[in-house]
């Protein structure tokens, strides 16, 4: 096999050099690690894993005007150059155009096992203390207020108002990390995602303290 994952590193590298750091190339190598350890975990096609977690987030919606496609093309273009096998161009993009979380109410009937295993370690980069750090660099990056008690989290989300209406940070916890726990495919990452999960809502209880100073009684 060609050396396909060390020219997608360097290639994923130049790209994201100048990246939010929530979406940088180290969390693109955090979810790589994670997702490389649950391909041994449950014996999935380890090229297919790799590529896919390395370019996950090569062109994420967020950062490009909300096209949620051009991630997959830019991906497909880039493995083509590089003699990627047309099975596996196929199924890494499949995993990137449908892996996002888009406030929920996407779900592939009968995703890949290469599929579940970059969704759940994208997905357990998005919580536990990495996540909290995330979460409020990107409210930062976005200009977002960390609280406001009068404005709720939303119950019912589509994928243009969760990205397109403004919330404060702490929202953000409700209307989608906390939910994560429960959306891991794998019964390793379902594990894992446990521990994250109790830290965040440890974080959060102690948040709402300092706010209203009841952590000084």
């Amino acid at each position: 096999m060609p050396d396909f994952i060390e020219q997608t590193l360097v290639f994923v590298r130049d790209t994201l050099a100048h990246a939010e750091g929530g979406h940088d190339i180290n969390h693109i190598l955090r979810v790589y690690k994670i997702a490389l350890r649950l391909a041994e975990e449950e014996s999935a096609d380890v090229t297919v894993v790799s590529l896919a977690a390395l370019l996950h987030d090569i062109s994420d919606a967020k950062f490009n005007g909300g096209d949620d496609s051009l991630g997959a093309k830019v991906a497909a273009e880039f493995l083509s150059k590089i003699g990627a096998p047309e099975a596996v161009i196929a199924h890494v993009c499949f995993i990137i155009a449908n892996m996002s979380f888009k406030g929920g109410g996407t779900f592939v009937e009968t995703p890949s096992l290469e599929f579940q295993i970059v969704q759940d370690a994208d997905r357990l980069d998005a919580i536990g203390a990495i996540g909290v750090a995330r979460t409020f660099n990107y409210g930062g990056f976005k200009n977002r207020a960390l609280f406001n008690p009068d404005i709720k989290p939303r119950t019912e989300l589509t994928a243009e108002n969760y990205r397109n209406e403004e919330q404060p940070t702490i929202n953000h916890f409700y209307e989608k990390l906390l939910l994560l726990k429960d959306r891991m495919h794998t019964k390793t990452a379902k594990i894992w995602a446990q521990k994250r999960h109790d830290y965040m809502l440890e974080f959060l209880e102690r948040f709402y303290a300092e706010w209203d100073g009841s952590d000084l009684a």
